[in-house]
């Protein structure tokens, strides 16, 4: 059992928590995930990257947003609260090396991953620009961290209600267009990676995602994370979650990836319901 020590509600939707878990904390690296079961009658495995973590405190950080019934479930979770079971540190982590300059996009949610990515890609002696994301104002996350660790934080909003009125990828361009640039690290929803891919090709620049698909066991059994990679089949949660962008099949993997749409969108309007209703308890 692995006590919640902290929650916070980022956005709407999207919820941080600290858990104890002390030997997942000291061996964790960036890039690295968890696969995390509530227990009972919500045993549905969830991979969760790990946004931070504390080895003194022997905590991990993750944030999510509740988006089907097993998120819910968890964002419905108080301090002092227990989950069932937390399996990791899971996946290879990030190439982090020197390599020059490092430009670091995070699209929505996935600017939580992007932290722990962004720390060790300066600790690595790289200067490191970071570009955050989101459809509007309230949805960008991770500001202030980023800020105390980059050499630069770009933020762009869909709706212009903050910073930059863009997509990640008109920054991304202007800058593969007017600095040199080393390597590319994006993270974000599917097609977002894509186009940030394809934005990078032109230049040249080696570009890592990290995909979050369908995935069951994490351990490569399953067979449920598959991609295709430079023409070869891999499985995110034992060859990846990150790979080389220019490299993916992203119209596949966007083909894959909505194979329980219907169904998520029926479990999301339903258990958000409830979701609203213990808001209006507290």
């Amino acid at each position: 059992m692995n006590k919640i020590i902290t929650k916070k509600q980022l956005s709407a939707e999207v919820f941080e928590m600290e858990i104890e878990a002390p030997e997942i904390a000291e061996v964790r690296k960036a890039g690295q995930f968890i696969i995390l079961q509530l227990g009972g009658e919500f045993d549905e495995r969830i991979p969760l990257t790990i946004a931070d973590a504390d080895p003194v405190r022997g905590t991990i950080t993750i944030i999510f947003q509740a988006v089907g019934e097993s998120t819910h479930h968890i964002a419905l979770l108080e301090e002092g609260d227990h989950i069932a079971n937390l399996l990791g540190p899971l996946g290879n982590p990030t190439d982090v090396r020197h390599y020059g300059h490092v430009v670091c996009t995070g699209g929505g949610i996935g600017s939580a991953p992007l932290f722990p990515i962004v720390e060790a890609m300066k600790a690595a002696g790289n200067t490191v620009t970071v570009i955050l994301g989101a459809r509007t104002k309230e949805l960008v996350i991770m500001e202030e961290k980023m800020r105390a660790v980059a050499d630069e934080v770009i933020v762009v909003t869909d709706d212009g209600s903050y910073g930059e009125k863009a997509l990640v990828t008109a920054p991304l361009k202007r800058i593969c267009e007017t600095a040199k640039v080393d390597c590319v690290v994006a993270i974000g929803p599917p097609v977002m990676m894509k186009f940030a891919s394809l934005t990078t090709k032109p230049f040249g620049i080696y570009t890592l995602v990290s995909l979050n698909t369908i995935m069951i066991d994490g351990t490569g059994m399953c067979g449920g994370c598959r991609v295709t990679v430079d023409g070869h089949t891999r499985f995110v949660c034992v060859d990846g979650p990150e790979f080389d962008g220019h490299l993916v099949d992203w119209d596949n993997l966007l083909l894959r990836m909505g194979t329980y749409k219907t169904q998520e969108e029926e479990a999301h309007h339903r258990c958000h319901i409830g979701l609203d209703i213990k808001e209006g308890e507290a």
